[in-house]
């Protein structure tokens, strides 16, 4: 999950040259607290008809 939530800081907050050290420290520290008190949640449920799809390379062909 941590490489999820860097994933998101990145494209949320860290997607442009900010020049200072502390003014990145800052913006990071608001995203940190917002994305905390949003509480989103991660669905981690895949149907088994959808995974045959997705996972189709990982299964041999009978």
């Amino acid at each position: 999950m941590a490489e999820i939530e860097l994933s998101v800081l990145k494209g949320q907050c860290l997607d442009r040259r900010i020049p200072e050290m502390a003014a990145m420290q800052a913006h990071v520290a608001a995203w940190e607290k917002a994305r905390n008190n949003s509480a989103r949640k991660i669905v981690w449920q895949l149907k088994t008809s959808d995974a045959r799809i997705k996972l189709r390379h990982l299964y041999q062909k009978l």
